[in-house]
């Protein structure tokens, strides 16, 4: 986040780790299974988890436009450190969204009440902010009546998971609901926590235009094949902190480019490059074969090779991913 410019982002939704991977249990599918969605996930103790949270809010802040505003999603295991966090970085706290599940997994313990809802923290940067709030809009989506700070949403749809699944996956209708609530087409929209790429998803059907940072290459796979197969454009950006310290850099698209330019630390390596050309079927209006090339031309003679051969092509979208390894420390 350090190479993205200050005050480029007009909106920015985060949905950090919740600190929940301990040991726990929970129920998945009508079995008892236990808590561990990675080592991300795990917490470093109460102290360690706050400076966390204040480390990237705090980058986060540096990056929003003066009137820009951010929505934080979590339970109770993280949301009070995030907004203490928020209190203590100057941001002004504007609601606590309750997002009610209507059909959350039931407590196998049997001494709480059911977990059930997740909370949404919407801030802006600052006191002085004037930030933008779409009144009308969401008056007219909740059929003339103010819309009220409880919302109840079902989790991600079948289709949502057709790529794959993640532990924290958010739906896209919680998503399309926070964009349009505050921001309008053209902002653009920063997710720090990319995972699965609801987010970027969400954005770009919205006509909004997205940036995205996402630290494990799995998940990052999982956003791209999401984004790409909703014809859409993102600049992606995948940030590895096991032992590099890569430089994010976003993926250059030949179907569409950002007016927002990019800055990178001098004195880089390039570690990895790799140029992905993705086939779009004109009957299914999805990807129906992907193949890394050199060039365009090459790109077409293994398509025409391919089983996949026979199929009209509705358009071919090229990736390009470079990453960067950062050397002048």
């Amino acid at each position: 986040m350090p190479a993205l410019p200050e005050e480029s982002v007009d909106l920015i939704f985060a949905d950090p780790p919740y600190f929940l991977s301990n040991g726990g249990i929970t129920c998945h599918a009508g079995r008892m299974v236990r808590v561990d969605k990675g080592d991300w996930d795990r917490s470093r103790g109460a102290d360690a988890n706050h400076e966390f949270n204040r480390a990237w809010l705090a980058a986060c802040q540096r990056v929003l436009k003066p009137n820009g505003t951010i929505w934080v999603s979590g339970t109770r295991h993280v949301i009070y450190s995030v907004g203490f966090a928020m209190q203590q970085l100057g941001f002004k706290l504007l609601n606590d969204i309750t997002w009610v599940k209507p059909n959350p997994p039931p407590n196998l313990s049997c001494r709480y009440f059911t977990h059930a809802t997740e909370t949404i923290l919407w801030a802006a940067k600052s006191d002085r902010s004037r930030h933008k709030f779409n009144y009308r809009l969401m008056r007219q989506l909740n059929g003339g009546r103010q819309m009220k700070s409880v919302w109840t949403i079902p989790p991600p749809e079948p289709w949502e998971k057709r790529f794959g699944k993640h532990p924290t996956q958010k739906p896209v209708a919680l998503l399309e609901r926070i964009l349009l609530a505050a921001s309008d087409e053209g902002d653009l929209v920063l997710d720090p926590f990319l995972g699965s790429g609801t987010t970027a998803v969400a954005a770009l059907r919205l006509s909004r235009m997205v940036w995205a940072i996402e630290q494990s290459g799995d998940c990052a796979d999982l956003a791209q094949r999401r984004i790409v197969a909703e014809l859409v454009q993102v600049d992606l950006f995948v940030c590895c902190t096991k032992g590099l310290d890569l430089v994010p850099r976003p993926v250059d698209r030949s179907r569409s480019r950002t007016r927002h330019g990019m800055t990178s630390r001098p004195l880089t390596k390039l570690m990895q490059q790799e140029r992905m050309f993705y086939f779009v079927g004109t009957d299914e209006r999805e990807v129906i074969f992907s193949v890394t090339a050199r060039t365009m031309e090459e790109a077409w003679e293994r398509f025409r090779n391919s089983p996949k051969a026979g199929k009209d092509i509705f358009c071919v979208i090229k990736t390009e991913t470079e990453i960067y390894l950062a050397v002048g420390k």
